[in-house]
């Protein structure tokens, strides 16, 4: 019962928190983990990425590829390194840079929520925000 309120209530503070520190934060994390092969505007221009032999992909189109909705969970597990990226070779694991004490909840697109630290949700949060082509909302 407790378990399920504390959710509940981390579910509610959700969207506040993303839209006070979420997307500001995570684009500063995604600029200084990110954009080196990403490119600053996630759009795979980033200057390592003409030096790799498969192209990081571009991280905008996430939910365009996704059937318009923003895959949140595959995207927290790739970043943290519990869901290999197989797709364009080794990407580095940046999840115990993101780890944290502070825990948020992000709403999986079957409404479930998923708690990851702070810092990676704020990430997942950015990449949310600049999607085109589909909605980073669902």
């Amino acid at each position: 019962m407790l378990m399920r309120l504390a959710v509940t209530l981390a579910m509610a503070a959700g969207p506040v928190w993303a839209q006070e520190t979420g997307a500001g934060e995570g684009r500063d994390l995604f600029l200084y983990f990110c954009a080196e092969c990403h490119g600053k505007d996630a759009a795979s221009q980033g200057p390592m990425a003409e030096m790799m032999a498969l192209q990081p992909p571009d991280l905008t189109r996430l939910a365009a590829r996704n059937n318009g909705a923003f895959p949140v969970e595959a995207v927290a597990k790739q970043i943290d390194g519990r869901q290999p990226v197989a797709a364009h070779g080794d990407m580095p694991v940046f999840g115990p840079s993101l780890d944290e004490d502070q825990y948020v909840a992000l709403a999986l697109p079957n409404g479930q929520p998923m708690m990851v630290p702070q810092a990676l949700g704020s990430l997942i949060t950015y990449l949310q925000s600049v999607q085109h082509g589909g909605t980073g909302s669902e």
